[in-house]
């Protein structure tokens, strides 16, 4: 990611196992407006996959995907 994004809301799920942290980001997504952007916190593998998967289908459109120590931020914008 070249440019910091600045979320409008913080899901941290790091520690949570599949499906949690998708399941967190789909209800909280669907408690937000349009555009609206969202970072999910989450150190479960599945979640490099899953989300953008979820992304594609639902019509919200995934930000970018950063890679720290021992986790990952997955940033999304609520279509």
């Amino acid at each position: 990611m070249t440019e910091a994004l600045s979320p409008d809301v913080t899901l941290d799920e790091r520690g949570a196992g599949c499906p949690g942290p998708l399941m967190s980001l789909v209800g909280k997504v669907k408690d937000v407006d349009s555009g609206t952007v969202v970072e999910l916190r989450t150190s479960d593998r599945g979640s490099k996959d899953d989300v953008p998967e979820w992304l594609e289908k639902a019509g919200h459109e995934l930000l970018g995907v950063e890679d720290h120590e021992g986790y990952w931020s997955i940033h999304i914008r609520k279509s």
